[in-house]
């Protein structure tokens, strides 16, 4: 049995019976008067609807984009009820929005060359998939400049093991010697490059908002819905026990029946009930977890493996450099670890790097450390001499949903939790893999697997038998 709603965040424990009153009432109420949208209790239009097949916790782009393509493969209109639950309404701290919005093939892993590479060829045809009859086209504002990794002597084998994995998955990649690289970019420096790798097509960088709002746009234009809120608990019952061989230890089976929304602002909360849940709640996707009691069983056991997510402060400079490199110029990551690209045509770029593991910043607010710039200047003017006159015109932060396993994603359902499916621990390439990471979770949840994509590789399985896959070329 489940008698009420799991607050796992504050224990408190909210009975239901009074909440299922009320809904018997509304019942005999739209019986009594059919065709009649009359109730004796008012209702607040922005609570979610009391049933859904499918709650997706979060509403980013991999959120949105996992709605969008469950209702592109339902057979009938209307034939799997979606939906999306995204606790910011103004999306001022999502990750998506806060992201530098590139996209690129070179990684180390198949899988992730795949999935950029299939998300690319969605987003050169997003009209033919996101278009909303009377519309505006849409236009993602994508530069295809490409990326530009540069290697020292120190890391170049490592370089030219990814570039064998990238042609071999399709990718059209490039290696270029200092002095290639120099006849391409007159502007850098290439004091201390050994050897750079250079994506000919289908990298560069676009406008996150505009990939966000297309897919939301599409998804309601098909009849998911959308509510504002927080979902703060989950109820679970108990449907299977088995005794484990080995250990002799019990293993409790679980199902989801209700996701608890919280409305912001407010008290009023409104229980869905539902076959699915898919955690697509990026940085939070961890505390989400914890509401089924995922990590919180003994010690090496399955119930007490945590799913590894939690946020990491990213901070992203905008700067000002009249004399900076031209129209053309790549998304540059050097080996340093500092990265840059154009923004706009005013002579102005965005820069940023990931600090050190022992330099992560608090994840309790997304001020940003102005100070943290001073690590990344030098850096930047080393590689391009030009960046020694700049000027910071201004500065963001943002969490990467940052899986501390194996820096790559968690596709798939939870082996104790059956109707509970992961989409998270990207690490800072959710965005550009949204489109694909959409497409596999629909096939996984609809057809039972994937079909266009294996990505078994990514399942939670990993982290439970301890054997991560590690993707070298994260930024």
């Amino acid at each position: 049995a489940c008698p009420g709603i799991v607050e796992r965040n504050n224990n408190i424990f909210l009975n239901t019976d009074l909440e299922n009153q009320f809904k018997a009432f509304r019942e005999k109420a739209a019986d009594a008067m059919p065709g009649s949208d009359w109730t004796p209790f008012e209702k607040n239009s922005s609570l979610p609807p009391e049933r859904a097949d499918i709650v997706i916790v979060g509403g980013g782009v991999v959120g949105w984009s996992i709605a969008y393509w469950l209702k592109q493969k339902e057979m009938i209109r209307d034939g799997v009820r979606v939906l999306v639950v995204e606790r910011d309404p103004t999306y001022s701290q999502a990750s998506t929005v806060l992201s530098a919005g590139g996209i690129r093939q070179q990684f180390s892993l198949p899988e992730n060359i795949h999935l950029s590479m299939a998300s690319a060829d969605f987003m050169r045809n997003i009209n033919e998939h996101l278009s909303v009859l009377n519309d505006d086209p849409v236009d993602l504002q994508f530069n295809h400049s490409g990326y530009l990794f540069l290697a020292s002597e120190k890391v170049a084998h490592i370089m030219e093991e990814n570039y064998s994995t990238q042609r071999y998955a399709g990718a059209k990649v490039s290696l270029l010697s200092p002095t290639q690289l120099k006849e391409k970019c007159p502007w850098i420096n290439t004091d201390g490059v050994v050897l750079a790798s250079y994506g000919l097509e289908n990298e560069g960088w676009f406008d996150p908002w505009m990939l966000l709002n297309a897919f939301r746009r599409k998804a309601i234009s098909m009849g998911v819905y959308q509510c504002f809120g927080e979902v703060t608990g989950l109820c679970l019952c108990q449907y299977h026990s088995i005794v484990e061989q080995t250990k002799g230890d019990k293993v409790d089976f679980r199902r989801i029946k209700y996701a608890n929304v919280q409305m912001p602002n407010s008290l009023e909360y409104q229980p869905v009930e539902c076959a699915i849940v898919v955690n697509a709640a990026g940085a939070l996707s961890g505390k989400v977890a914890e509401m089924m009691g995922i990590g919180l069983g003994p010690k090496d056991t399955i119930s007490g493996i945590p799913l590894p997510v939690e946020p990491r402060k990213r901070f992203i400079y905008v700067v000002h450099c009249p004399n900076g490199p031209g129209l053309d110029t790549p998304f540059l990551v050097d080996y340093s670890g500092v990265y840059f690209r154009r923004e706009g045509l005013g002579g102005n770029y965005i820069a940023g790097m990931s600090p050190e593991e022992e330099e992560e910043p608090e994840t309790n607010n997304l001020e940003v450390d102005h100070q943290f710039f001073q690590n990344i200047w030098p850096h930047l003017a080393h590689r391009v001499p030009a960046f020694e006159c700049l000027k910071v015109k201004s500065a963001w932060a943002g969490f990467y949903d940052y899986n501390t396993f194996d820096q790559n994603g968690i596709v798939g359902m939870h082996p104790l939790v059956n109707n509970m499916f992961f989409a998270t621990g990207f690490s800072g390439h959710g965005l550009q893999h949204s489109p694909a990471i959409g497409r596999a979770m629909a096939e996984l949840i609809l057809d039972g697997g994937f079909k266009t994509l294996d990505l078994s590789a990514f399942s939670f399985k990993r982290i439970m038998t301890k054997e991560p896959i590690l993707e070298r070329n994260i930024v």
